[in-house]
């Protein structure tokens, strides 16, 4: 079993700012629903505080990686380190993606083997980011699909795989 990333990022690989997403793209939107319903999902507190009510992603086993040991939401399972957050996504059997936000991807990119990259071809305000895999030794884009756009935003679905 291995995990895997998703995000969406700008030319800058840009993938939020002030606790909110870059871009609403409905086919992306829809991309992350489907290929992450029925998986485990890992992901920082800040994130799990930018979802609507501030709830768990529903369908999915949600992992909160936080050193607040405080920290407890209802519905979801709380991780202390990188190494229960694997496991505990691991022991799950189910698929496991890693969904943010910034820190969260630097801190289990090297865990990973493969990231689902929705590439935006434009610039915003960000003060959060994605590693840029184009300068990262040891990844290479893999696969890159059709350029799209939908309210005049450009983009297109990549996959970077470890080499």
């Amino acid at each position: 079993m291995s995990m895997k990333a998703i995000a969406a990022v700008d030319k800058n690989w840009g993938i939020g700012n002030k606790g909110d997403l870059l871009f609403h793209i409905p086919d992306d939107m829809k991309f992350f629903r489907e290929t992450t319903r029925g998986a485990a999902v890992i992901m920082g507190r800040r994130t799990l505080e930018s979802f609507p009510g501030q709830k768990p992603l529903p369908g999915r086993l949600n992992i909160v990686l936080t050193r607040d040991p405080a920290f407890a939401p209802e519905g979801v399972v709380v991780a202390r380190g990188p190494d229960e957050a694997e496991k505990a996504a691991l022991d799950s059997g189910r698929p496991v993606f890693v969904i943010g936000g910034g820190e969260i991807y630097a801190l289990m990119l090297d865990r990973c083997d493969e990231c689902l990259i929705t590439k935006v071809d434009a610039e915003a305000e960000a003060d959060a980011y994605f590693p840029d895999l184009d300068k990262t030794p040891g990844w290479h884009m893999a696969e890159e699909g059709a350029e799209l756009e939908r309210e005049g935003l450009k983009f297109r679905f990549t996959t970077y795989r470890k080499r």
